[in-house]
């Protein structure tokens, strides 16, 4: 096991599982962190395990592996040059120990200042606002269009919803 950076595999939706077990056929090294999440089926609940990073396989490999790699069946495509785009052993290390140890790692979108977001519940559900500033919490400007007036709130990021062109993220898939 070499311990250079990692590269970044960019694969089908929905077939990283697929792409892991491949490269570990290949018996190259390779890394997709899962979380557990619980969903309620007609009838039953059952736990699914799901990427973290969906679309994404992080893997190792010398140079000439590399057609290897990228022949795989469901990668689209290797990210970066090769130096550029990689990701070093201690921040997958730092994923994998804290999925290991408990913490609630999940995916989240994300948020920068000038995102157009959908606040997801309390009394200001469903109103849409710009993102102003990201401290420790996540500052929305909401306009009330009929006096031109904006006020800001401030809320955990959680609870925002990414807007892309009008449509949340759901509304698109």
């Amino acid at each position: 096991m070499s311990l250079g950076p990692w590269h970044v595999l960019h694969v089908i939706a929905n077939h990283e599982k697929k792409v892991a077990q491949h490269l570990a056929a290949r018996s190259l090294e390779h890394y997709l962190p899962l979380y557990c999440e619980r969903s309620q089926r007609t009838d039953r609940p059952i736990i699914l395990e799901l990427p973290l990073f969906r679309g994404y396989v992080f893997v190792r490999f010398s140079p000439q592996n590399r057609l290897s790699v990228i022949s795989t069946p469901g990668v689209l495509r290797l990210l970066g040059d090769g130096r550029n785009n990689t990701i070093n052993h201690e921040e997958i290390e730092r994923i994998r120990d804290g999925l290991a140890n408990g913490y609630l790692l999940r995916p989240h979108p994300q948020v920068t200042v000038g995102t157009p977001v959908r606040v997801r519940g309390g009394i200001f559900d469903g109103v849409v606002g710009v993102v102003t500033a990201l401290r420790h919490r996540c500052k929305v400007v909401i306009a009330l269009a009929a006096i031109k007036q904006c006020f800001s709130l401030e809320i955990d990021c959680s609870e925002v919803e990414i807007l892309i062109n009008g449509t949340t993220d759901s509304e698109i898939e």
